[in-house]
């Protein structure tokens, strides 16, 4: 029951990296947090602070009753699979948990409002990818919806299921996020993937690293940042779509070039082999994304640069590599 004077936030996906860095934003800022996270997942890592539920965000009438129990002002969509190869994998489990979770958790906000009046703000966490067969170069939030991924239609799903519930009147929002790192990103992300391996690269304990793509182009960012900008959505309180990107192109060979630069490596071609089966069926050639809208309306800009980023994590690997 919120019946504190501090806002409820709801942050679906808390033991994540991003569902991390925003339990922490929020109670730092005196909120009230609850967290949803999936039945039988190893939660020591979230907040002690954080009230966590296990629920199948799949179930509709186990959604509703969460929503119900916690009044929330606020509710964080961030939970899913976010894994673009994972859903080729498994394709229909992607769509539940991308989509089918997202229609739900809408649903679950417009009802209790509708039925008790309170004012709820749901922000859901959409992807670049739903732009990645558009043939944009440089994607804003009019770019036209084309995914090329399992992955990517999911997310496509869950974004117009945000648009549909904020034409009935629920300030539901999208924050379409453009890749993002940090430390707390999962060793299955090429990023991570490559940040280790260059540590340990260059500490002898690895002899190559195995890549598929290395000319695919992104924009990355810094985690901590993009969690600002869902917390700014939240504060703004409108319903509306945000792309949240720093607007610099890099390769993933770029990627690899600032991080074995960053463990004293020059020339990182001698440990770097590209592998054909790690390729993925589809590999959009360049995602870059147009934030103007959310630095004009919400006042927000990326704090850390693209070697920043990249240095940041390879700072916390050789911590982790020394402590091991």
């Amino acid at each position: 029951m919120n019946t504190g004077p501090h806002p409820t936030a709801l942050i679906t996906g808390v033991a994540g990296q991003d569902g991390s860095y925003l339990a922490e934003l929020l109670l730092g800022r005196g909120w009230a947090v609850h967290g949803v996270s999936k039945p039988g997942g190893t939660q020591e890592s979230v907040n002690p602070l954080v009230e966590q539920h296990e629920t199948d965000l799949s179930e509709t009438g186990t959604v509703q009753g969460l929503v119900r129990e916690i009044e929330p002002d606020y509710v964080f969509h961030l939970a899913g699979i976010s894994s673009v190869w994972r859903s080729w994998n498994d394709p229909v489990l992607t769509t539940k948990v991308n989509g089918v979770s997202a229609a739900a958790l809408l649903d679950a906000c417009f009802t209790h409002q509708e039925a008790s009046g309170k004012r709820i703000v749901m922000i859901n966490a959409s992807s670049a990818e739903i732009f990645a067969g558009s043939g944009v170069s440089l994607q804003s939030e009019t770019t036209r919806i084309a995914p090329t991924s399992p992955y990517g239609a999911s997310k496509a799903l869950s974004h117009h299921m945000v648009d549909v519930y904020r034409s009935r009147g629920l300030e539901a929002t999208n924050a379409i996020l453009y890749n993002h790192e940090s430390p707390r990103r999962p060793d299955s992300f090429v990023t991570r993937k490559i940040s280790k391996a260059a540590v340990a690269i260059s500490r002898g304990r690895q002899s190559t690293l195995e890549l598929g793509n290395l000319t695919a182009v992104r924009d990355w960012g810094w985690a901590p940042d993009y969690v600002q900008a869902m917390a700014a959505m939240a504060e703004y309180g409108k319903g509306d779509n945000f792309v949240v990107a720093t607007g610099q192109a890099h390769s993933v060979a770029d990627f690899v070039a600032a991080a074995f630069e960053a463990v004293g490596i020059d020339d990182w071609r001698e440990y770097v082999r590209s592998d054909s089966e790690m390729l993925r069926p589809t590999d959009s050639a360049r995602m870059v994304g147009d934030a103007s809208k959310a630095r004009n309306v919400l006042g927000w800009e990326p704090t850390k640069t693209f070697d920043q980023v990249v240095r940041a994590m390879i700072e916390f690997d050789m911590t982790e590599e020394i402590a091991a």
